[in-house]
């Protein structure tokens, strides 16, 4: 019984990364995970937005630089 608890919410986790990665809400753990590889590569000059201003420049870039989209 353990074992298909176990699978029942390993599948669960994985559809749930699916869709945080379709509607872009996992966007600031891959920005983090970007600017990690560029500082521990000698490239990254910038610090680190929070996630607050990370979420604003997102979204102001796409309010300045429009791009197609459904609505």
């Amino acid at each position: 019984m353990a074992d298909i608890a176990r699978r029942v919410l390993g599948a669960l986790d994985a559809g749930r990364r699916y869709l945080r990665g379709v509607v872009g809400a996992d966007a600031y753990e891959k920005y983090l995970a970007h600017h990690e590889r560029r500082a521990a590569a000698g490239e990254c000059c910038e610090p680190v937005l929070s996630e607050r201003e990370f979420w604003r420049e997102k979204t102001d870039r796409l309010d300045r630089e429009p791009q197609g989209r459904c609505c």
